[in-house]
């Protein structure tokens, strides 16, 4: 099956008001609502993911294994205790926080993160008790069967009947000879998955590869390259991930169960080197056409569905981050949600976007990367017309 989108892009413009500090001094103007910047806490170092809980603690992972807690818009000082070591070097770090559906009742948070072993690291995604600002109980529900040198995936999201999604990335695994061969290719490994899982950690009965011999049955679709941005819509429950590609060819997919994605048989980008083509081309029969993809790339980072009452012209419209891009994407979708029809670039250079979420108060909440351990805060777009 072929998808294809039809795109038109805008740029973001702004007017520049006389106050003082930069995030309230642009408002920035886009085809459907006017927004301000506004920083909501300073002093974080790479943050990774921003999850929100019942009684309105904000939680951030910073990449070198720390989780914070942010509350009454306050960073607090001390390190939430309990998040086992992690491996961060390189791409490697503390990257996902999510709570369980039901957290307000069970305290359950699970966390993804570059695993140290014999072979280096791998994906690990472990869940544990937030209880007095410290974790209890901690307890593996995922490891990858994965080596390399970065590329995790690490995204986690859960879908509206309590499955947990976890993206796997390809590993940095070098595309070159048969590109068949290559291990995001052959599901008897994680390299380039999303997997699909109970909340505990178990393999669903319905899974795809459940009754394939040789097959992980953990996954849910392969051939990905690098996904770094998950999101469920919350009306026709899709599962829905953004992934990097090589120098262009950043792509957007929604994930149907048991399905090749392509890489590196098929895509958009280039080798970072030579320049030259990596793959085959850019469709083939049996592999599935991304919806909407990037060229050149934005390093797709970070991806959310808005459902909130802020911004009620952009309710339904996907915003996914961009790392190199240093951009928020506004997706408009068709009416089915099924194709994309439009993109806005909103905020453009104010920094490498991680992550992106929608707050419990319906504001857009943006957490923003430095390099080299620069200090970086979490912003949000808050709207400034009626």
């Amino acid at each position: 099956m072929i998808r294809k989108s039809l795109v038109l892009i805008t740029a973001g413009l702004f007017l520049t008001l006389p106050t003082t500090a930069w995030a309230q001094s642009k408002v920035f103007g886009s085809a459907q609502h006017a927004y301000r910047v506004v920083t909501v806490v300073e002093g974080l170092e790479i943050p990774w993911s921003i999850a929100f809980l019942p009684d309105g603690d904000m939680l951030v992972t910073e990449r070198p294994g720390r989780l914070r807690v942010v509350r009454n818009g306050v960073l607090l000082p001390a390190v939430v205790p309990g998040v086992p070591d992690v491996h961060a070097v390189g791409q490697g770090g503390l990257f996902e926080v999510l709570p369980h559906p039901e957290f307000a009742s069970n305290h359950l948070l699970y966390l993804s993160y570059a695993h140290p072993n014999a072979d280096g690291s791998t994906t690990r995604v472990v869940r544990a008790r937030l209880e007095n600002d410290r974790l209890t109980g901690l307890e593996e529900i995922f490891l990858a069967a994965s080596q390399g040198n970065g590329h995790y995936g690490g995204k986690l999201a859960f879908d509206l009947n309590g499955y947990l999604f976890i993206t796997i990335g390809e590993r940095q695994v070098r595309a070159s000879g048969d590109l068949e061969a290559h291990p995001a290719q052959d599901v008897s490994n994680h390299h380039g998955t999303t997997i699909r899982l109970h909340d505990d950690g178990r393999v669903p009965d319905d899974n795809p590869f459940v009754d394939q011999d040789n097959a992980r049955p953990e996954i849910w679709s392969y051939g990905h390259r690098n996904p770094q941005g998950l999101a469920i819509h919350p009306d026709t429950h899709d599962v829905w991930i953004t992934e990097h590609g090589p120098q262009g060819g950043d792509e957007l997919n929604r994930i149907e169960p048991g399905l090749n994605y392509g890489w590196p048989v098929v895509g958009y980008g280039v080798n970072y080197r030579s320049g030259l083509a990596i793959h085959e081309g850019t469709m083939r029969e049996g592999i599935q056409h991304p919806d909407h993809f990037w060229v050149p790339s934005i390093a797709a980072s970070g991806l959310m569905i808005y459902s909130g009452a802020r911004f009620p012209k952009w309710r339904g419209n996907m915003f996914a981050g961009g790392l190199a891009g240093q951009q928020l994407a506004r997706l408009t979708l068709s009416m089915d949600a099924q194709e994309v029809e439009q993109e806005e670039t909103l905020v453009q250079g104010i920094g490498r976007i991680r992550d992106v979420r929608e707050g419990p108060d319906g504001y857009i909440y943006i957490a923003t990367e430095g390099r080299d351990g620069a200090l970086t805060p979490i912003v949000r777009l808050e709207p400034t017309d009626p």
